[in-house]
Order: C-alpha cells, then structure tokens, then sequence
C-alpha cells in the first residue's frame, strides 16, 4: 500500500466521529446496562426470561433489522419522530445522533450481560452485612456491589465500545453515510471498497483494527496481572 497515496484530510473526519460516537453511545449504553443488569440479578419475577430474552435481540438480529426498526420508530412520520423533531428544530434520522442511537442499541447486550455476570460473582453475604449496619440500596449499591464488580464495569464499557466503533448495518439505516456528517470508519470502508479505493479502504481498516486491538486487550490486563 502506498501510504503517500492517503488524502488524510479525507482519512480523519470518519476515525474522529467513530471514536466520538463509540465513546458517548458505550457511556450510555453502560449506564443503563448497569441499572438494568443490576435490578435482573437481583429479581426473581415470572417475566424476568422474557424480559432478559427481549434485552438481548439485538445481539442475534441482522442489523438491517435493527435498522429498519429504528427508522420506524424514529423516522419523522413516527409519533416519536415528530416529537423529536419538535423538540430539537430537526429530524434525528441522518444525523450523527442517529449513529450514536444504533450504537447503543446494538452495544447494549454486551454491556448488559458483563455487568450481569459481574452482579452475580458479588458475594451476596456483603451485600447483606452492609444492610445490617444501616446501609440502605443505594449505599449498598454504591459501596459494595460496584465497586466489587469493577473489573466486569470496565470489561462491559470496552466492549461496549468496541462494538459500537464496529458498529454499520443499523447506522447505514438510520444515520446513512454523509461525509463529514454521518460517515463513520465502518461506512467509509464500505464506500472506499465499492469506488475501488483500496489505499483508503486499508487505511480505516487498519485503523480501526488498531483501535479494537488496543481496547480488547485492555480486557485481557487485570486478568492476566491477576493470574500472574
């Protein structure tokens, strides 16, 4: 590859805005992965099965699928469409929102089965001795759950965001691949790969492979310092 061949005014616009919606869209989706993973570990209803099936769709639907059913729900003939677009003076679909809104839907399950795997190592004889001593949810919560599932928080924020940075099929739908404006790595890829630019196509490729290498093995570092 000829990397003098790189335009890198061309190369960096989609790197930025995959990094910024892969960092906002895997912060969001580990806030409420760790609300949701937390209530599900500790409840024992009827519909819990149901519910945690239904939170993890995303994880085995195709992509265009999500996409599409975001463009429903969001689109501006959709009830919540228009509300959006009252609000905010314009539409949320092709715009850099929409990416960080797939992100989040498809980072999700991730998030929320590590934190939901993190909940339930947490000795639950702790968690009680706090409530002995006058600790109520919250102070149990923040005191004693998380931080002993602080290695599952941190694995579920990294692959939440390297999920998110991967991310295409649902963003193509609803956010579609506007240069400057929606194009993200994964897009551009697509696009570079279609026009026959393979230097441009194997400089996001390596890029994002960089990224996702870095991230992943950030996972692997308590583990291993811990097994050794």
């Amino acid at each position: 590859m000829n990397m003098g061949a790189i335009d890198w005014s061309v190369f960096w616009p989609p790197v930025r805005l995959s990094l910024q919606v892969a960092l906002l869209s895997s912060i969001v989706a580990l806030l409420i992965g760790v609300a949701v993973a937390w209530k599900m570990s500790r409840s024992s209803s009827r519909g819990k099965v149901f519910l945690e099936t239904l939170l993890m769709l995303p994880l085995v639907l195709p992509p265009t699928v999500v996409g599409f059913l975001l463009l429903v729900l969001l689109g501006r003939r959709s009830l919540l469409g228009r509300w959006i677009e009252a609000i905010f003076s314009a539409p949320v679909i092709f715009s850099w929102w929409a990416a960080v809104i797939a992100s989040i839907v498809v980072a999700f399950p991730l998030v929320y089965q590590t934190m939901k795997s993190g909940f339930n190592g947490v000795d639950r004889d702790l968690e009680d001795a706090g409530r002995s001593i006058g600790a109520n949810e919250w102070q149990v919560f923040r005191y004693i759950t998380l931080p002993l599932a602080g290695r599952a928080l941190m694995t579920a924020f990294i692959l939440g965001f390297a999920r998110a940075l991967g991310e295409f099929g649902a963003t193509l739908m609803i956010a579609g691949n506007i240069p400057g404006k929606t194009q993200t790595v994964p897009t551009a890829i697509y696009v570079a790969v279609d026009s026959g630019n393979q230097t441009m196509a194997w400089a996001w490729t390596i890029s994002i492979i960089i990224i996702s290498f870095l991230m992943l093995l950030m996972t692997r570092q308590p583990q291993d310092s811990k097994t050794s």
